[in-house]
């Protein structure tokens, strides 16, 4: 059996940058999101998602894409965010087999309460962390990794107009 390609000293060095920032990261937006309305960061992202959507409704298979989640997942948190009212599933009317996801008004409310503060936490997080030059180098990065992840995967789209 061969020996493993084993990480250089610089390349182990990047992997635990992004593996600790992929493990810190959620955690410091979650917890504001949660104490103020008692929202996952993924709560949250579906509501964003739908509140950034033409006429505020998706299918629940482009949710799923927007939020890189499985749709058994996504399935069982827009149920949770229907119960409090702030999404609503419907058969979509062109096709009835397609099931859509609307965000409500208080759901939008929400969004807008919880928007100016969230996007502060990732700024302060993220981006102040960043000069431009690393900030564009992290979206180039990013969407190589997501391209080798899942090379079907909406932000990799050309963006809307």
């Amino acid at each position: 059996m061969s020996e493993p390609g084993w990480l250089t000293a610089q390349e182990r060095q990047a992997w635990l940058a992004l593996l600790s920032t992929m493990t810190l990261l959620p955690g410091a937006l979650d917890g504001p999101l949660q104490r103020q309305a008692k929202l996952s960061l993924f709560d949250y992202n579906v509501l964003a998602m739908l509140s950034e959507a033409g006429n505020r409704t998706l299918a629940m298979s482009e949710l799923g894409s927007r939020t890189s989640a499985s749709l058994s997942r996504l399935s069982h948190v827009v149920k949770r965010l229907e119960g409090r009212g702030l999404v609503l599933r419907s058969a979509q009317e062109q096709d009835g087999r397609v099931t859509t996801a609307s965000i409500t008004e208080a759901g939008m409310d929400l969004i807008r309460l919880l928007a100016p503060r969230h996007v502060r936490d990732v700024r302060e997080l993220v981006f102040d962390q960043l000069d431009a030059g690393d900030a564009a180098d992290l979206a180039r990065i990013g969407r190589k990794l997501v391209r080798g992840l899942n090379p079907d995967h909406w932000i990799l789209r050309p963006p809307e107009a």
